[in-house]
């Protein structure tokens, strides 16, 4: 295996920064070397939104909600004061709904100090949903501070870079290493950003373009004719599978939803009800002794949903409310609405189901 010691660091530097002025992305959120020249300057509320939503998300992906939200809530004060199933209703779809809590926490957290983004390191860390990768990403990006950003796109790099025998989740400490001896402290914005996209565009997860590579002559993996064994891959692990119950409640053309608790999976989002999620199967009996009413509850089939760490088979039944019945908490919500409401793709999909 390389390490830091093999490499002609300065000149690497210098052929990245080079191919990164020709080549690297124009994201909106991003100020490019041809952008200061033009005397664009970095907004590092921009910037750290972009962040969050680039947590698990690609960038055609995230982009369209990076827009959305900016034309919404165009500073961190006005996110602050937004309310908060209106940011939930807006961020579905991203997934991940623990990023959208941290975000308006964050976005409070800045607003109540003044409303200006720190770019000290210590400072950032502190904020709710920043971590070591977006407090370096925002320093490198927001401020142009010296940052050794690393992301799944800059993991696999390095561990080409170097044919890392050991899969990244047992590479981590020494991948960080090798990244901070590389990084660059007189263009470190434009060098954070130049590696990111060097995975994200060349160096990419299957048949990567080794040809357009400014790193190719450095590269064990590259020197081995096979660069598509790295990162090594750990063994796959089978993930638990869980089962659950859903009433799905109706009246008229509208449907009931409750919000499920602040804190924990989905947290605070709107959500048919249903049993526990467990790994055991629900009989029928005793899933109907947790319906939100008795009623001539009619099943409607099942849908299945995958989580990061666990997949989740929800049975689906339906009833229509009576007119005596209410809610003791949650609403009624319009069918042809669901599409805008602070639903997860779960939710929506068990709704659907039993349309």
């Amino acid at each position: 295996m390389k390490t830091a010691a093999n490499f002609p660091i300065s000149d690497m530097r210098q052929r990245l920064l080079g191919w990164y002025d020709s080549e690297g992305r124009s994201l909106p959120w991003r100020i490019r070397p041809e952008d200061r020249v033009a005397g664009k300057i970095a907004d590092p509320y921009a910037i750290w939104l972009s962040e969050i939503m680039l947590q698990q998300t690609t960038v055609p992906h995230a982009t369209p909600y990076w827009f959305k939200f900016l034309e919404r809530w165009p500073s961190v004060h006005d996110l602050a004061a937004a309310n908060e199933d209106d940011v939930f209703a807006a961020w579905a779809g991203l997934g991940y709904y623990a990023r959208a809590r941290n975000l308006m926490a964050c976005a409070r957290a800045v607003s109540d100090d003044g409303g200006d983004f720190p770019s000290d390191e210590k400072a950032l860390l502190a904020l709710p949903g920043v971590g070591p990768y977006t407090a370096a990403a925002i320093r490198a990006a927001a401020f142009n501070l010296p940052a050794s950003v690393v992301d799944g796109n800059v993991e696999r790099v390095i561990t080409r870079l170097c044919a890392m025998p050991k899969p990244v989740k047992n590479s981590k400490p020494e991948i960080k290493r090798i990244a901070a001896s590389l990084a660059s402290s007189e263009r470190p914005g434009d060098y954070a950003q130049a590696i990111m996209d060097l995975g994200a565009t060349v160096c990419k997860p299957r048949s990567p373009d080794c040809t357009a590579c400014p790193w190719r002559t450095e590269c064990a993996a590259n020197a081995q004719g096979n660069p598509d064994a790295y990162p090594v891959k750990a063994p796959k692990m089978i993930k638990p599978h869980r089962k659950a119950v859903g009433f799905a409640v109706f009246r008229g053309e509208s449907v009931w939803l409750k919000k499920r608790p602040p804190k924990g999976l989905l947290g605070g989002m709107l959500e048919v009800p249903s049993t526990d999620w467990r790994t055991e199967c629900w009989n029928e009996d005793e899933a109907m002794v947790q319906a939100p009413f008795p009623a001539g509850w009619e099943l409607r089939g099942a849908i299945r949903h995958v989580f990061t760490h666990f997949t989740l088979e929800m049975q689906m039944w339906r009833a229509v409310a009576t007119d005596d019945w209410e809610p003791t908490d949650g609403g009624w919500h319009a069918v042809s609405d669901i599409d805008k409401l602070a639903l997860p793709s779960l939710m929506k999909k068990a709704i659907r189901a039993v349309l």
